[in-house]
């Protein structure tokens, strides 16, 4: 069985190891995070402080790029986009990999706290039932401040994550009266 996380399309380009996991994985993925990479690849601004780690990770971002415009991944994107909420069929990389898009859709509940990137990866995590993960330690705060009912997995722990996880039933806190 495939550990599902949700994730913003770039972190894929940035940390090599979120391709070569021990196990299966499916990435769920906002398509605004994919029309993101776009703005990354094009921009002047570097994606990475380091110039060689810059050029290494753009060249990820055009390796991605051409992956999700491959005819037959395009054409399951589209499908996936004719509906709010609406999910690909399985774009396949590897054995090990594939990739579900989500037209996500943003909406007011949670805008004012978080940007519109943020807003549709927490939102498809809740809609999914599907852990978080993030490199984005603000992020990660806000979501807590906010106390947004995702589960989130910061990059570092992602083979904690891989191989062990949270369960549902260990998230579940004591009630009141267990304690007596």
């Amino acid at each position: 069985m495939r550990r599902r996380f949700v994730i913003e399309a770039v972190l894929l380009a940035t940390y090599g190891h979120l391709l070569v996991p021990s196990r299966p994985i499916e990435y769920v993925i906002p398509y605004s995070s994919i029309a993101e990479l776009y703005e990354m690849r094009d921009g002047a601004e570097p994606v990475m402080d380091d110039p060689d780690d810059d050029g290494h990770v753009k060249n990820k971002i055009n390796e991605l790029i051409a992956f999700f415009e491959d005819s037959l991944n395009r054409k399951k994107i589209e499908k996936a986009m004719q509906v709010p909420w609406r999910e690909s069929s399985p774009l396949l990389l590897n054995d090990s990999i594939q990739f579900t898009v989500v037209h996500a859709v943003d909406n007011a509940h949670y805008g004012e706290l978080f940007d519109p990137i943020e807003t549709e990866l927490l939102l498809t995590s809740l809609k999914f039932n599907v852990p978080l993960l993030s490199d984005q330690f603000e992020f990660q705060d806000k979501l807590i401040e906010a106390e947004v009912p995702v589960q989130i997995y910061d990059i570092e722990d992602f083979e904690f994550a891989v191989e062990e996880g949270i369960s549902a039933s260990d998230l579940d806190l004591p009630i009141e009266s267990d304690r007596f």
